[in-house]
């Protein structure tokens, strides 16, 4: 699979990240069978949290990939922490750390290539986190950081305090979700869509050199459910379709390359846990949009332009 630098870190990475979130719904003949399916495609990017299936998610990804060290040398693993069930958001520097040690045990390896703070924390103290990520930095425990779902300023706040990069920030981006995208193209205007609601943050992160992820590339709203094949968008699946038979791909396919079209050199999570839809997105990182389709695209979903 094509690949890129993973924001200012040292990681070559695949421009499609395996999102497991769900792997807890397959049984372990078909969670082997879909990390097997992903490895085979050169994804080998696998995207994680604590908090997914309350930690059992990571366990049963290590049972499916039958982690051991020649299996994880080939692997590149990233996992967030910072959601408590009982609290909220903990960014503190004890929970941190006992938070990654969890995800170790769990996924039985020695470090994590990327830590991400999971969405933002109200009561952050910058500092705590500085020195948690000094700590699993400088024992090995954790190679690269980044954050999710957190604007510019937050993001800047933190940097006062961390030695270490942010590499990457991971945000909801899907072409029925694209706010950051619409309200670039908005500028100075007084409609709805020129409303700043994020500080900017897709221009910001491709100044400062940090990787978009964006996760639920498939669903509308918040969860609500996929746009591709749905009523509910027909102007839309009839471009993504249109595009697709162009290509000769599957409109899973378009989903995705329409994300990897953007110069941000983005890296789109996956969510499913369908083998074969698994190899669909993977052939995304093939498929080169022209902007002509892009726009087609964007237009379908009820985008306007000024």
């Amino acid at each position: 699979m094509r690949t890129q630098q993973l924001g200012l870190s040292n990681l070559e990475v695949p421009v499609i990240a395996v999102g497991c979130m769900r792997i807890k719904e397959l049984g372990k003949p078909e969670a082997e069978h879909f990390v097997q399916t992903a490895l085979e495609g050169g994804a080998n990017f696998f995207d994680h949290a604590d908090v997914y299936g309350d930690g059992a998610c990571e366990q049963i990804f290590a049972d499916a990939v039958h982690m051991s060290p020649t299996v994880r040398e080939k692997l590149i693993l990233q996992s967030k922490c910072g959601i408590r069930r009982d609290v909220a958001f903990d960014f503190s520097k004890s929970h941190i750390l006992q938070a990654v040690d969890g995800s170790l045990k769990r996924l039985r390896t020695d470090y994590l290539d990327v830590l991400l703070l999971h969405r933002p924390d109200a009561l952050v103290e910058p500092e705590e986190v500085a020195e948690a990520f000094d700590i699993l930095h400088s024992s090995g425990k954790v190679r690269n950081f980044g954050v999710s779902n957190q604007n510019p300023m937050q993001i800047q706040l933190l940097q006062k305090f961390v030695k270490q990069p942010i590499v990457a920030n991971q945000l909801q981006l899907s072409i029925t979700n694209c706010n950051m995208i619409s309200q670039g193209l908005h500028v100075n205007m007084q409609d709805e869509r020129a409303v700043n609601r994020d500080g900017g943050i897709l221009d910001f992160c491709r100044l400062k050199d940090i990787t978009i992820q964006p996760w639920s590339p498939f669903q509308y709203g918040f969860f609500e459910g996929v746009f591709l094949d749905n009523p509910k968008f027909p102007e839309l699946n009839d471009a993504v379709n249109a595009v697709a038979k162009a290509h000769g791909v599957s409109n899973t396919t378009v989903a995705i390359a329409w994300l990897l079209r953007h110069p941000a050199k983005m890296q789109p999570v996956t969510g499913t846990m369908n083998a074969g839809r698994i190899r669909d997105c993977i052939k995304a990182a093939d498929v080169q949009l022209s902007k002509e389709e892009w726009y087609q695209i964007y237009l379908g979903a009820g985008n306007i332009l000024p």
